[in-house]
């Protein structure tokens, strides 16, 4: 009798996830094993699987029973409409962040910007940026190789132009280049919040672009505003992805710093995620 794929996937896995979860699992993993259109998926127009996609689907399974992250067992994902291959090594990109990168396009007069992101991670943030600017000049800073590997391929991938480099932006860095725009979504999840996070962050996703001291939570955002200040254009903005819980204090350290109209912002949750200032 023909096994409907969808439906072991579903039972092998239905009490680990939710619905929803599920449903993107059926549609992720039939698309990408067997070739399949969302619409043939929710028609249930299976053919008899191969021994080979049999044999993957379950290599997938039981990694996701494992409590892996779907992006890193298919090595891809989406962001913002565009397609980026992810690893280990690089974050996985959030809805969150794409909340960012829209109100980033949403600002921008300028046809021919010159753009800055800071831990740029898979590239996400700089790739889009170029892919919806033509005409913008787009520098992106990691201080991981593997990272900016990740993120050049990212770049070849979507057609656009990105330099990146490989930059600690907590050493001393100069540079007399100056930008119109400086973004970053820096890692700001305070090491004593790990007891609440889920484990498929926790066990696979990279710990130096999450994480920082109970002590120094705000020590990225301090040293990549001093970087603003310097590299950008007077009238220049700056805009960040931010821990929700420091919302108010990374505004009174801009505020200190002398950035003006610093602006919080909340991301479709109702929380506050963002924040942008003005030299």
């Amino acid at each position: 009798m023909f096994e409907n794929p969808a439906e072991q996937i579903r039972n092998q896995l239905i009490h680990m996830y939710t619905r929803s979860e599920l449903r993107t699992f059926v549609t992720l993993i039939l698309k990408d094993v067997c070739n399949l259109s969302l619409s043939d998926i929710v028609a249930c127009k299976f053919n008899e699987l191969s021994d080979k996609e049999k044999q993957k689907i379950n290599c997938i399974v039981n990694r996701l029973k494992n409590n892996e992250p779907i992006q890193y067992i298919l090595g891809k994902t989406e962001f913002y409409g565009l397609d980026f291959k992810i690893n280990s090594s690089v974050l996985i990109p959030r809805p969150e962040t794409e909340e960012l990168v829209e109100w980033i396009l949403s600002d921008i007069k300028n046809t021919n910007p010159h753009v800055l992101d800071v831990g740029t991670g898979s590239g996400c943030i700089a790739i889009t940026i170029a892919k919806h600017l033509q005409y913008a000049t787009v520098d992106a800073w990691d201080i991981s190789e593997e990272a900016l590997v990740i993120a050049r391929e990212n770049s070849r991938m979507n057609h656009v132009t990105v330099q990146f480099s490989k930059v600690d932006v907590l050493e001393e860095h100069y540079s007399k280049k100056k930008y119109d725009i400086v973004v970053s979504n820096p890692p700001y999840i305070k090491e004593s919040e790990k007891e609440v996070m889920d484990e498929n962050v926790l066990n696979f996703e990279p710990h130096e672009a999450l994480f920082v001291s109970n002590e120094e939570a705000l020590i990225f955002y301090d040293r990549i505003a001093d970087i603003a200040k310097k590299q950008l254009k007077n009238g220049g903005l700056l805009y960040f992805e931010i821990n929700q819980t420091k919302g108010e204090e990374i505004v009174q350290l801009l505020i200190n710093k002398n950035f003006q109209d610093v602006e919080l912002k909340k991301d479709i949750s109702g929380n506050n995620r963002m924040v942008k200032a003005v030299k």
